[in-house]
């Protein structure tokens, strides 16, 4: 299906916009090490840009534990009082790449698998929210969190624009392959390179200052 030419960007928070994840990190590895199971930093990303509830069966099976009721509670209130602490800053040309999207008359959003309570900590802090305000969807307001198509495609119908007029920008394997599920093109923030196997998923980018002319080619109409 040849894609509409493009009127909604939708941004991931954590990893594209806001430097958060080496707290998010350091958090998951420390309440591994509570359970008795060690993950290092390495490991430690790969369950990052997951909603806090969807890190419960992971935990479970490699402790063999089961959790708290209250334990996604808990984390993200520690996640979001370290923040409000200062412990979260904006990740490089973040703000540039909002005004660029703003600048060449397209549609803005913010889809991600944190809280509405995370969210106003990290775009309060960093600035942000002057521009995002009553822009923003979390996974708490879906059924399903990302991987899951559901959060791109609440986001896509707030502004009724179809998903193949849609593009996301995001960095986590569970949010490339929401967007894919959900039918949108995106581009996936990644200064260190990104995994082959998500190649046919996404186009690769390592600085969002490269963002802006991928933005315009995606605006023009296309050939059927």
């Amino acid at each position: 299906m040849t894609p509409l030419p493009l009127r909604l960007v939708i941004f991931d928070c954590d990893g594209v916009l806001i430097d958060s994840e080496p707290l998010s990190r350091r958090i998951i590895a420390a309440e591994a090490a509570a359970f008795g199971w060690t993950l290092s930093d390495a490991d430690a990303q790969a369950y990052t840009g997951m909603a806090w509830s969807a890190l419960i069966p992971a935990f479970e099976r490699a402790t063999g534990r089961r959790m708290a009721p209250d334990w996604a509670a808990s984390v993200q209130a520690r996640c979001v009082a370290a923040m409000q602490a200062g412990e979260v800053h904006l990740m490089p040309g973040a703000a540039e790449a909002l005004d660029a999207v703003l600048a060449l008359g397209l549609k803005l959003r913010v889809a991600s698998n944190s809280s509405h309570e995370e969210m106003a900590v990290k775009f309060g802090h960093t600035g942000l929210m002057p521009r995002l305000a009553g822009l923003l969807h979390s996974a708490r307001d879906v059924l399903r969190a990302k991987p899951a198509p559901d959060l791109f495609l609440a986001a896509a119908s707030a502004e009724g624009v179809p998903p193949d007029a849609c593009l996301v920008i995001e960095d986590s394997r569970p949010g490339i392959t929401a967007a894919h599920a959900a039918g949108m093109r995106c581009i996936a923030y990644a200064p260190d390179g990104l995994a082959p196997d998500l190649l046919p998923l996404a186009t690769p980018i390592r600085s969002l200052a490269e963002l802006p002319p991928l933005l315009r080619a995606a605006m023009l109409p296309r050939a059927a």
